[in-house]
């Protein structure tokens, strides 16, 4: 993977940057130093990692960070809750996004494509480093790797294969580290296929057979976008297949419990939709971002990222979208012990789901029924200690879901054990279980193994009821994954 360069080119007038005054008056009485720390303990409360130093708040208050990158917003809206961005002196993101006009032989990859006031100001430090201090610069923002490398060429993503195992002539010249031939149109059907079986091979398998196998054509995608397309429609189709594909490997990350994977995998597809502007891909990268900080704990930020999806999913045209979408939210809410605040998000998605399908709706989505919409109520009401509602909800989506989903037919079924098990019914919770056990043979995800020991802790004390025993005994057979 090539790494990003300044490149000289012929300076602009620069206009100068415009002090945040409200951000200083935040500040208080507390030095530079005294509040970058009380940055970064902030971050680490909501488990952001941000290298936050004195330098960092003297360039905001100076507006040479005219919008701070999506970590430091998490991290300030924490701080400060109840306010937006602009309400802490910062400029609208949208118009700090890059997409200023480009210089004769600059690439979109020479600079920051927000943070910095102006990439030609001559007092932005850009001027004042070299390049590996510029390296060094970057890599103490978190997203700013997957960054850089999104913005870093004017081409496109491919993958060099349709199918796990296949990974064609151009995959073998990018991991050897060979000069990669510019990508065409056969790339673009190439990473698209790619991305498709990846999510049937989820859909019946499970993730944690396949993220090491996936990890290898993304990080081919990736040198591959390097080289660039020659024609705009194709470099369009390839970085929006690519960031499919780094949502589709982060999801086998995050099934297969590698959270820290899997952020980074999503934290790629964001950026590559900001590059391109591609509001669906957007959409979708929160989507998930909201989905895995739910699991790693984080509601807050699950609310958060829910939320940015349906802002930017709007303009899609797609109720079935946005009802995902504030199924997400209510993840999050029920996170948050907000019953209420659940409630109206669920009751939310139901009203969308009702207008039906549509033309609009992203072809990613096709897992997305009313066993889903059933299956992640169930989450809500067991997050909320609701056993008897989330049992209903979970047999209702083990019932209804398709049988070529078999990984979800078992989450389901393993949602509804653990319900059943904690709402004191320990008979149906082991035959449910058992049921799961089954279809372990098909199915390799941590997520339901997790699940499944969990039951198995709560039926410990049951173990005299009838089928407790033998499920125990069977699960306790199970071999260990690494």
């Amino acid at each position: 993977m090539a790494s990003s360069k300044v490149t000289s080119s012929q300076p602009t007038p620069a206009r100068p940057p415009r002090p945040n005054l409200v951000f200083r008056e935040l500040r208080g009485q507390r030095s530079p130093a005294e509040f970058a720390a009380a940055v970064r303990r902030a971050a680490r409360e909501i488990g952001e990692r941000v290298s936050c130093d004195a330098r960092y708040v003297g360039r905001v208050e100076a507006g040479e960070i005219r919008c701070p990158n999506y970590a430091y917003e998490r991290v300030f809206l924490h701080m400060f809750p109840g306010r937006a961005l602009t309400d802490l002196g910062f400029a609208p993101r949208a118009s700090v996004r890059g997409r200023r006009a480009q210089a004769p032989g600059e690439t979109p990859g020479d600079h920051e494509p927000y943070e910095t006031q102006n990439p030609h100001d001559p007092h932005s430090p850009h001027d004042a480093l070299g390049h590996h201090e510029i390296h060094a610069l970057h890599e103490t923002y978190e997203e700013s790797d997957v960054l850089r490398r999104a913005f870093m060429t004017g081409g496109g993503a491919t993958v060099a294969a349709a199918s796990m195992g296949q990974m064609g002539l151009a995959f073998d010249a990018a991991a050897a580290g060979r000069p990669v031939r510019r990508p065409g149109t056969n790339d673009v059907y190439a990473v698209e296929e790619a991305v498709r079986r990846i999510r049937l091979l989820d859909d019946r398998h499970g993730a944690d057979g396949l993220y090491r196998r996936a990890s290898t054509p993304l990080r081919a995608a990736y040198a591959l976008l390097d080289a660039g397309a020659t024609r705009q429609t194709t470099a369009d189709r390839l970085h929006s297949g690519a960031g499919e594909l780094a949502i589709s490997v982060g999801w086998l990350a995050h099934d297969s419990g590698r959270f820290d994977d899997a952020r980074s995998h999503y934290a790629e597809a964001l950026a590559t939709a900001r590059m391109t502007g591609d509001d669906g891909l957007e959409a979708h990268a929160f989507c998930n971002t909201a989905f895995l900080a739910r699991d790693a704990g984080r509601p807050r930020e699950a609310v958060r990222a829910a939320q940015a999806a349906q802002r930017v999913g709007r303009s899609l045209g797609s109720a079935r979208l946005m009802s995902l979408l504030a199924l997400r939210e209510a993840g999050g809410w029920a996170g948050l012990a907000d019953r209420t605040g659940c409630e109206q998000a669920l009751v939310r998605a139901q009203t969308l789901y009702e207008r039906g399908r549509s033309e609009a709706d992203p072809e990613w989505m096709s897992f997305y029924g009313e066993a889903e919409l059933e299956g992640l109520e169930a989450q809500c009401w067991s997050t909320l200690g609701d056993w008897t509602r989330a049992a209903r909800h979970a047999r209702r989506a083990a019932r209804l879901q398709d049988p070529h989903f078999t990984r979800n037919i078992a989450l389901y079924t393993a949602e509804l054990a653990d319900d059943l098990a904690r709402g004191g019914r320990p008979d149906e919770a082991a035959a449910a279980g058992m049921r799961v056990l089954d279809l372990l043979d098909q199915v390799q995800s941590s997520r339901i193994q997790t699940m499944l020991a969990g039951t198995a802790r709560v039926l410990l004390p049951h173990r005299r009821a009838s089928g407790v025993s033998g499920f125990l005994e069977r699960h306790a057979s199970l071999p260990r994954t690494a």
